[in-house]
C-alpha cells in the first residue's frame, strides 16, 4: 500500500530534519558503507578454517586443550572478518553535516518536542 501525499511529505520532512539535527548519526551510518579490507577477510577466514581443523583434531585425539585452542582460533577469525576495517584519515568526516557545526543534544530534543506537539495538534484536530 503506497503512502499518501501527506505521509510522504511528513517522511521527507523527518528525513531532512534527521540530516540537519542528527548529523553525527548520519555520518556514522554513512561511514559504514565502504570497501571491505580484503586482507582482513582472507586472514580471518584462514584463521576460522584453522580453528575448525584444530577443533576436529582435538575431538579426534580427545585432547580438550586442542579443542579449546581451535575454538579460540575460530572465534578470532570470525571477529576479524566481521570487524570494520580502518578508514583513511581523508575519508573520516571532519564536520558533521555539509560543513555545519555539531548541534547540542538540546536541539535534538527540541526537534522531538516539535514532532510531539505536531502529533498532539493533529490528534486534537481529528477529535474536535
Amino acid at each position: 500500500m503506497p503512502l499518501s501525499e501527506q505521509e510522504q511529505r511528513l517522511l521527507d520532512e523527518m528525513e531532512r530534519n534527521l540530516y540537519q539535527n542528527d548529523a553525527d548519526f548520519v555520518a556514522t551510518v554513512a561511514g559504514r558503507r565502504g570497501k571491505p579490507n580484503y586482507t582482513l577477510v582472507v586472514v580471518g577466514a584462514l584463521l576460522a578454517i584453522a580453528g575448525v581443523a584444530a577443533l576436529v583434531a582435538g575431538v579426534i585425539t580427545q585432547l580438550a586443550v586442542i579443542g579449546v585452542v581451535g575454538f579460540g582460533l575460530m572465534l578470532a577469525g570470525v571477529l576479524i572478518v566481521l570487524s570494520p576495517g580502518r578508514r583513511d584519515a581523508a575519508e573520516v568526516p571532519t564536520s558533521p553535516a555539509a560543513g555545519g557545526a555539531a548541534r547540542p543534544s538540546a536541539a535534538r530534543s527540541s526537534w522531538t518536542e516539535r514532532m510531539n506537539e505536531r502529533w498532539d495538534r493533529r490528534q486534537e484536530g481529528r477529535e474536535g
